[in-house]
C-alpha cells in the first residue's frame, strides 16, 4: 500500500471507491445530489482541490494498490487556519473491503504526521457519531482526546446527528 497527496488524475479511482462503497459510506456522510461521484465531477473537485492545497486550505491524501489501481482509502485536512490556532479538521473514508485491516490508522497516521510536520499544526480536530465505535477506536488508537458533544452537529444521511468532538495536540507543543 502507498500514500500520497490526491490529485486530478485520481478523478477515476476516486469516483470508483465511492460508487463501489456508497453503501457502506452512506450511514456516515451527507447525502449527495445525482452524479455528485462520476468522474466528471470528481475531475472538477481534484482540481479545486489542488487550489486549496496551495493556498494551504487543505491537503487531501489517499492508500492506494499501485498494481490493482484501487483506492483502499481517503484521508483529508481541511478548514486549516493559521494564525494563533494552527488548526484544522481530519476527514476519513475506508473501503468496505479493507475495513478493519490497519489501512485506515496507516493513512491517517501519514496525514497527521504531515499536519504537524509539514504544516506546522498545533491542533488536528476529529469528530464522530455516538454510534460509530469504529471510529472511536481508531481516533482513540491515534491519541486524540475527547473534548465534547455537539448536538445535531452534522446533517448525515439526511438527519441531524450529535458528535462526540476530539482532538489530538501536536506533541511538541506540549
Amino acid at each position: 500500500m502507498e500514500f500520497r497527496q490526491t490529485t486530478r488524475d485520481d478523478a477515476r479511482a476516486i469516483s470508483e471507491f465511492y460508487l463501489s462503497n456508497s453503501d457502506h459510506l452512506s450511514q456516515w456522510e451527507p447525502r449527495r445530489i445525482r452524479n455528485y461521484h462520476s468522474v466528471g465531477s470528481w475531475k472538477e473537485r481534484l482540481a479545486q482541490r489542488e487550489h486549496e492545497t496551495a493556498e494551504r486550505r487543505s491537503v487531501y491524501f489517499m492508500s492506494y494498490v499501485r498494481e490493482k489501481g484501487e483506492v483502499v482509502a481517503l484521508c483529508s485536512l481541511t478548514n486549516i487556519v493559521g494564525g494563533p490556532f494552527q488548526a484544522c479538521n481530519i476527514g476519513y473514508a475506508v473501503s468496505k473491503k479493507y475495513e478493519g485491516r490497519g489501512a485506515m490508522k496507516q493513512l491517517c497516521s501519514y496525514a497527521i504526521k504531515f499536519a504537524f510536520d509539514e504544516l506546522g499544526l498545533n491542533r488536528i480536530m476529529a469528530n464522530y457519531m455516538p454510534r460509530n465505535a469504529r471510529s472511536a477506536v481508531l481516533l482513540g488508537s491515534l491519541g486524540f482526546a475527547k473534548e465534547g458533544m455537539a448536538k445535531n452537529y452534522l446533517q448525515i444521511n439526511g438527519q441531524w446527528e450529535d458528535h462526540i468532538l476530539t482532538a489530538l495536540v501536536n506533541p511538541k507543543n506540549i
